[in-house]
């Protein structure tokens, strides 16, 4: 009990009401601005996991973590040592949540610590970054691009890949593989490929399905 009141004596002390107020609600406004940025630049075309949806929840935690942990070290390595245990199973499905969510903690960080302003900077050179990347997405191929997903069991993936990665060559035009992962006893394969005007998606999906069968597909587009 006594050890209890120490913490709470020192969080009293090293960080006042109106400064964690400050800093939890400068937190907030990055973390509303990262959502938005993500709406908007990746919000129309994603096929992620939707881990944007934390960031409102995500930033100010964050912000009230280093905020604790700064006002005692054997509290710090107490509470580091906690979430050590905690794991995430959700897939990252799109490549631009990992970098979002870097940004994420980059401003709970820096808002913890009290740069304001070196965050704002880095919010602004992205905004930027991503600004020129979505005015010459098109200009700088001759092809439109777009995403696709597939998701099998492994067991079933063992004997369909080689089928699988044939028809899909033989289907979609330009195909390109991103990433691959293993999570759950699922393969996840995100691809590139080569949009064409009046693709039937419907009979697709359907020879899709009839060459995985029984196995079943999650099928994501974007």
């Amino acid at each position: 009990m006594d050890e209890i009141t120490q913490v709470w004596d020192d969080l009293q002390s090293s960080v006042g009401v109106w400064e964690a107020v400050i800093v939890v609600g400068f937190s907030l406004v990055f973390s509303v601005t990262a959502y938005l940025m993500y709406q908007f630049f990746y919000g129309s075309r994603y096929i992620g996991a939707g881990v944007q949806r934390t960031f409102i929840l995500g930033g100010p935690a964050i912000t009230a973590l280093f905020l604790a942990i700064k006002t005692s070290v054997p509290l710090g390595l107490g509470m580091l040592g906690a979430l050590a245990f905690v794991r995430f199973r959700t897939p990252v499905k799109d490549p631009a949540e990992i970098g979002f969510l870097l940004l994420l903690v980059a401003s709970s960080i820096g808002t913890a610590t009290g740069n304001f302003l070196l965050t704002g900077l880095i919010f602004a050179v992205v905004f930027v970054c991503l600004l020129i990347q979505w005015m010459t997405r098109n200009r700088m191929t001759f092809f439109s691009r777009g995403h696709f997903m597939l998701s099998v069991e492994q067991s079933a993936y063992s004997n369909l890949g080689e089928q699988l990665g044939t028809f899909l060559k033989e289907r979609l035009p330009g195909l390109r593989m991103e990433t691959m992962s293993v999570l759950e006893d699922r393969v996840s394969l995100q691809y590139q490929y080569r949009r064409e005007k009046d693709f039937d998606w419907a009979a697709f999906t359907s020879e899709l399905n009839q060459i995985a069968h029984p196995a079943k597909l999650e099928i994501f587009v974007g």
